[in-house]
């Protein structure tokens, strides 16, 4: 049985990738959801073998020169830190991850790859589905513990804050990113062809339930995710009769939320669309509860200010989190937007270094020709979690940062391997 639970484990395995790192890496993949201690012991020896024998070194990829440039200037920041400490603890956020985006592409070198490890990340994350549920119609609490407290999942009973799911994740809205990050590789499992009737039962199954706990999660990002993740998975040929219908959806909800529309139009509006949804996208139920320093209009506001008075090196990682408490009396972990946190950081060249670099990414990816299925999810798996990071910083969770690192390593694989068709004889 194990012999071949580990053959089958081999299969699929890219040519330019090791046997048994891609083995390591599609169990770090099932089980990074669940324990990200346990995933990063598959995924370091994963990285180590997919590190050697490889065709250049680090640096001779010019996709990793922006990580090369970025790292050297977030060292220095360190030095000019306003916190000394935190900013060198702070790199752990981001230089392994450097490291990683180059280490794991061997194993997303090819489209059935990819393809393979989106289906590892759907399978894991069937117990954040299974659990954020039972924790909020059946009152499941942690902390559950395994392997003699080598794994603990804790749970809130009621959720994280109450009453909205987060499941083996601290908070709602970093299980709404999770969730927001896998559903478009769940779609894509649901609708590829030529899958089993039985098997697409199955996958409707857990993608009604996945859907289920994201709109649980109460968060207004997922919920855009699951609306943005649709035509872009399904693809052009839906557009004309999908993007109507997505419209005709979404005016309900539009003037159901947007102030100023007249009474005349908003109530019926409001009568159509569950209470629970209008009033969380206008933020009507917090009206009036919220200090100004509370929104993040005020902590963008503030980080823009800090930005001005250091723009070259930042001010240090985790910095936002001292300096924002100094200016406004009201304490916050971070800015709630990713390019403002990097920049007060490590400062306005790092930020572009590293922005530039994803969004090069995203654009050059969507240009390669013969973009299947998968391949598609994958883009738009990155695209979510770019603009879940708009207003948010899921990213600070290891798992959502290991595995949003996969995905860019898969779409340099993507462009790698258009490179290679253009230039190979015909």
């Amino acid at each position: 049985m194990t012999a071949r639970l580990c053959a089958w484990l081999r299969s699929g395995c890219p040519a330019v990738a090791s046997p048994w790192g891609w083995c390591l890496f599609q169990l770090g993949l099932l089980l990074l959801p669940s324990t990200v201690l346990l995933a990063s012991l598959l995924f370091v020896p994963a990285l180590v073998l997919g590190s050697l024998r490889r065709e250049g070194p680090y640096w001779c990829d010019r996709w990793n020169w922006p990580l090369l440039a970025a790292g050297g200037l977030m060292l220095l920041s360190c030095f000019s830190a306003v916190r000394a400490d935190l900013a060198w603890a702070g790199l752990a956020n981001w230089l392994p991850f450097f490291w990683g985006f180059w280490g794991f592409q061997p194993y997303v070198a090819e489209a059935g790859a990819r393809r393979r490890a989106a289906l590892w990340l759907v399978a894991g994350t069937v117990p954040v589905v299974v659990t954020g549920l039972g924790q909020l119609w059946l009152g499941w609490q942690g902390p559950w513990q395994a392997l003699g407290g080598l794994v603990i999942w804790f749970m809130a009973p009621g959720g994280e804050p109450q009453g909205r799911l987060s499941g083996l994740f601290d908070y709602a809205n970093i299980a709404a990113a999770w969730l927001a990050l896998v559903w478009p590789l769940m779609l894509a499992a649901l609708v590829q062809p030529g899958l089993d009737r039985r098997y697409r039962g199955v996958v409707l199954m857990l993608a009604a339930a996945l859907v289920t706990a994201l709109v649980l999660t109460d968060s207004r990002n997922g919920w855009g995710a699951l609306v943005l993740a649709v035509p872009l998975v399904l693809g052009p040929v839906s557009w004309p009769w999908l993007l109507p219908l997505l419209v005709l959806a979404l005016i309900p909800v539009l003037l159901a939320v947007l102030p100023g529309v007249p009474a005349l139009l908003q109530d019926p509006a409001r009568g159509l669309v569950p209470e629970s949804v209008w009033s969380r996208l206008s933020d009507s139920r917090y009206a009036g509860e919220r200090a100004l320093a509370s929104t993040r209009l005020s902590q963008w506001g503030v980080a823009l200010q800090l930005i001005a008075e250091r723009p070259w090196l930042g001010w240090g990682a985790a910095a936002f989190s001292v300096l924002y408490p100094l200016r406004t009396g009201k304490w916050h972990g971070h800015s709630h937007n990713l390019p403002l946190e990097l920049a007060v950081s490590h400062g306005v060249p790092a930020t572009v270094a590293l922005v530039g670099l994803v969004l090069g990414l995203l654009i050059v990816a969507l240009r390669c020709s013969r973009v299947g299925l998968f391949d598609r999810a994958w883009w738009a798996a990155v695209l979510v979690l770019v603009v879940l990071h708009g207003t948010d910083m899921p990213f600070f969770d290891s798992r959502l940062n290991i595995a949003g690192w996969i995905l860019l390593a898969g779409l340099r694989s993507r462009i790698r391997e258009t490179e290679t068709a253009a230039v190979s004889p015909s």
